[in-house]
């Protein structure tokens, strides 16, 4: 009963998160959107503009963390498929929850961040 009952929990925590239109992507999965000329993306790298600068996904904007929660309501609109990366994480998956909250459509955020990317850089 145990197992039924924390298996049903952790599945309906993914089903609202899908229906907020918050998911997580992976590496891979990204790398295989973006080769996908169908896709429209916006890949936003919250990152601090010296590491952006650095190294970043190919096509991503540079809206740094600090500024992110206000300028990603002003600068992004609910209809494009956004994607956040960061560092690690927790702070792209905050703003894909803040902008699913807000009705964004189509907002993901890169599970691991840069530390988990294995596709190009730019």
């Amino acid at each position: 009963m145990y197992f039924r009952m924390s298996t049903l929990v952790i599945l309906a925590g993914l089903l609202m998160g899908a229906a907020s239109g918050e998911l997580q992507l992976s590496s891979p999965e990204l790398i295989q959107e973006m080769q996908d000329p169908a896709q429209s993306l916006v890949i936003v790298d919250v990152r601090e503009p010296e590491l952006f600068k650095a190294g970043h996904i190919p096509g991503a904007i540079n809206i740094p963390y600090p500024d992110a929660k206000t300028r990603a309501l002003e600068e992004l609109t609910p209809d494009q498929n956004i994607v956040f990366v960061c560092h690690g994480g927790p702070m792209g998956a905050e703003l894909a929850s803040i902008l699913a909250a807000k009705g964004y459509k189509t907002v993901r955020n890169l599970t691991g961040g840069m530390r988990q990317w294995s596709g190009p850089l730019e």
